[in-house]
């Protein structure tokens, strides 16, 4: 549930005609990802993915129905779901992830004497900092970017993660796919009628209302 749109639960649309079987399959899939599960990670690199997660995106302790972030980026790597493109000056998506944790681990240790997945929250800020504006040196980066790095896998492959999760759709008052249905209402500040309803100042209520209505349409 989210306090911007209360009462709504992008789940409730399964059944509805906003979601048609290949919808509900694929987010039937999503959801059955087991949060502590890898494949293509060995232990110490997903110990270290966990940790950039848990900066990137932190998620409230009570989330009753938190994103599996590490678990969504495995999946991607395991299953080879490449971008489709890529930077030449970047190495491939799995050897990049492979080489940028075991660097980022590396800094850590040089630069506090333990592993990432084991520092303090603003230690371990500081560092993904430095990696966004190209600062990270260690001779463990080689031949690979920081910089390139955090912006090209970091951010793209979690951030997307987390956004094609119900859990973020909630926040944000996605209705999903919407096949067969579709949107139909696109310009600034309109919603169709099964869409959420923001809820504003004075109109909490109403929000509330809604959001309940449009769960089950």
């Amino acid at each position: 549930m989210s306090e911007r749109f209360p009462g709504y639960d992008v789940l409730a649309k399964r059944g509805t005609p906003s979601w048609n079987p290949q919808t509900r399959q694929v987010i039937d899939e999503r959801l059955a990802i087991d949060a502590d599960a890898h494949v293509f990670f060995n232990d110490v690199e997903w110990k270290i993915l966990k940790a950039v997660c848990a900066r990137i995106i932190p998620q409230p302790s009570d989330r009753t129905r938190p994103a599996p972030l590490a678990a969504l980026v495995d999946e991607k790597l395991a299953t080879n779901a490449t971008d489709g493109y890529r930077d030449a000056r970047m190495p491939p998506m799995s050897e990049a992830w492979r080489r940028g944790l075991f660097a980022l681990d590396a800094e850590a240790m040089a630069r506090h004497g333990c592993g990432f997945a084991d520092l303090e929250g603003a230690a371990a800020d500081g560092l993904l900092t430095a990696a966004q504006q190209g600062y990270l040196t260690d001779p463990a980066w080689g031949d690979l970017c920081a910089e390139l790095f955090f912006k090209q896998r970091i951010i793209p492959d979690i951030v997307g993660a987390y956004y094609a999760h119900p859990t973020a759709w909630n926040e944000i008052g996605f209705g999903g796919p919407a096949a067969p249905r579709g949107y139909v209402r696109l310009d600034f500040d309109r919603r169709d009628p099964w869409e959420a309803f923001e809820s504003r100042l004075g109109r909490e209520a109403v929000a509330l209302r809604e959001n309940r209505r449009v769960g089950r349409s």
